[in-house]
């Protein structure tokens, strides 16, 4: 058996283990990175790349057809097949940076580092040693000093509905469909089903069901921002199915025959062709061979790690499998922490405080720092202000009038940011302005500063932010639909 020795061995490619095995690189580190299916993991294959490239197509059909903004398409069409495909090309674009830079990088005679791809599936055999399984058949050993388990996860199964890959489906076949279908199911509302819901509806080619075991969608979030969102889907045509619980699901051949049994004690038959399963997703563990290196696993099925990253003395794990947030943002932060933790480089902690997060519906809605919810679930003081695109200059002009600012602050003179919720377009970038006001601690007079460009969605913000001081150009007296100001207290 081949046997190979390397400083840092990563084992998986997706977000956390390639941002680990590069920041591992940095430090002058001989690194290994071991990868047993997709180049770049769920992060670019059946997962954030793929599914957003799938919206975002989705979403330009939809504008596309729109007949609202002095044109018409006529006679177009959408092919599941060419979706696909371009889906695929997408994922390559990335996969092939991945492997160019593993290629530049990799090792060189008399270098102080270097970079080595193997492909196979990993088992430790000791805390330091692992085998490896290659594509080919053979075995090799490898020896580290450290390791760094980021093998993610993949689809939660569901307790009685197996998948098969083509008519019951998860995330990761959707290139098992051979054409849009007519009818979909989706099981589970929470962000994967839903942004899956908004793509096929915004295709216009599927009737797409919606299964909501409570009485809305993103439940986490604040009451406005699940209205909304619901709303929104109903509007491009999901038929949500709330309330309800799934008792069997029928095959009759051509189709499902999909039981509901709803709280208020009706059931309900729904005719579909394809059901996909959207239940969560649990973390890849097995056949690692934790066992052998004394690792805990958590009653959720997750890896135990500590503050550092770390599993064992010479094992750490970052991403998914460690479970603290299933963001891409988050996987690579830590896989860069975990990496400075093996070098002994830490300066500031972890900090899973104002994580920015974006979830792709229609429209998209990101999101940053504490929402309503969790500012009385902690008995924080504060002020809120929403704020309507209807009012925005450059969303008039994009015909996107349907989003929203909403800016949460202290509830004092010149408050602080707490937290902040934007729908729409531009949504992300519009809430990557905020961030870093939140976490420097600003007040509200020094962000007052800032004079936004115009047009712009971040005119939207601006005017939000004056809105508290009641400076806001356009009044909440001629418009009270449209901005939505309220004070909370622990005692109120």
């Amino acid at each position: 058996m081949e046997k190979l020795t390397f400083d840092v061995c990563v084992i998986g490619s997706g977000s956390a283990g390639f941002a680990a095995a590069m920041r591992s690189y940095d430090f002058d580190n001989h690194v290994c990175i071991v990868e047993g299916g997709h180049i770049g993991g769920a992060g670019i294959v059946n997962g954030a790349l793929s599914s957003k490239t799938m919206w975002e197509l989705s979403k330009d059909y939809a504008v596309a057809k729109k007949t609202d903004r002095g044109y018409h398409a006529a006679g177009l069409t959408s092919n599941y097949h060419d979706v696909m495909r371009t889906v695929k090309q997408a994922a390559g674009e990335k996969q092939y940076q991945i492997l160019s830079q593993i290629e530049t990088l990799a090792r060189k005679e008399g270098g102080s580092r270097s970079l080595t791809l193997i492909r196979g599936r990993a088992k430790f055999t000791t805390a330091q040693t692992i085998i490896v399984k290659k594509h080919d058949g053979t075995t090799v050993e490898i020896s580290a000093d450290d390791f760094i388990i980021a093998t993610g996860s993949t689809p939660r199964e569901h307790p009685t509905i197996k998948t098969d890959g083509e008519r019951i489906i998860n995330s990761d076949h959707m290139d098992g469909l051979k054409a849009f279908p007519k009818r979909i199911m989706i099981v589970g509302a929470g962000i994967i089903g839903c942004e899956f819901a908004t793509i096929f509806a915004n295709f216009d080619q599927t009737e797409v069901h919606l299964l909501d075991s409570q009485n809305k969608v993103i439940p986490f979030e604040d009451d406005d921002v699940s209205g909304y969102v619901n709303r929104q889907l109903e509007e491009i045509g999901v038929i949500m199915h709330h309330q309800a619980n799934l008792r069997e699901v029928r095959d009759e051949g051509d189709h499902f025959n999909v039981i509901l049994d709803h709280q208020d004690g009706h059931t309900v038959v729904v005719p579909v062709d394809t059901i996909l399963i959207s239940i969560g997703r649990v973390p890849a563990t097995r056949g690692l061979g934790l066992e052998e290196i004394g690792a805990t696993i958590t009653e959720r099925g997750l890896l135990k790690v500590d503050d550092q990253c770390r599993v064992t003395d010479h094992i750490y794990a970052a991403g998914d499998i460690s479970g603290n947030m299933a963001l891409v943002n988050i996987a690579e932060m830590e896989g860069r922490f975990a990496a400075k933790a093996i070098n002994h480089t830490i300066v500031h902690p972890l900090s899973y405080k104002n994580i920015s997060t974006i979830m792709f519906f229609s429209p998209e809605v990101s999101s940053i720092g504490l929402g309503e919810k969790a500012c009385q679930k902690e008995g924080i003081s504060y002020k809120v202000v929403t704020y309507s695109h209807t009012l925005v200059s450059r969303a008039i002009a994009m015909r996107a009038t349907s989003g929203f600012f909403k800016i949460i602050v202290s509830n004092e003179e010149d408050p602080m940011i707490l937290g902040m919720r934007a729908a729409g377009p531009q949504s992300a970038a519009a809430i990557i302005f905020i961030a870093p006001m939140i976490n420097s601690g600003l007040r509200l007079s020094e962000i007052m500063k800032t004079v936004h460009p115009h047009p712009s969605i971040s005119e939207g913000i601006q005017e939000c932010l004056r809105a508290l001081n009641n400076k806001n150009i356009f009044k909440w007296k001629a418009f009270p639909d449209k901005i939505k100001f309220k004070t909370w207290q622990p005692e109120a």
